[in-house]
């Protein structure tokens, strides 16, 4: 299934928001009309697809190796308990 423009703008957005400037969850209310929740919620399912892997293989692949550290970090801290 190809990338719908919502998929893009929230790519684009995660690429580019440092450059905005301001606090990153207001700059995803006023930008893409999403709260915060709802819009990583959207990002953590898209960047598992080939189509989002295939618009910015490097973005992709930042956010997954992020993701999986944080997966890391949680697990370990379960361990720990």
């Amino acid at each position: 299934m190809p990338l719908t423009d919502t998929d893009r703008a929230l790519l684009d957005f995660e690429s580019q928001w440092q450059r905005h400037g301001g606090a990153k969850e207001e700059a995803i209310r006023a930008e893409l009309a999403l709260t915060p929740a709802r819009y990583y919620q959207l990002l953590g399912r898209l960047i598992d697809t080939a189509e989002a892997q295939a618009y910015d293989p490097m973005l992709v692949k930042r956010l997954r190796r992020l993701r999986e550290e944080r997966l890391r970090d949680r697990a370990a801290r379960v361990r720990l308990g």
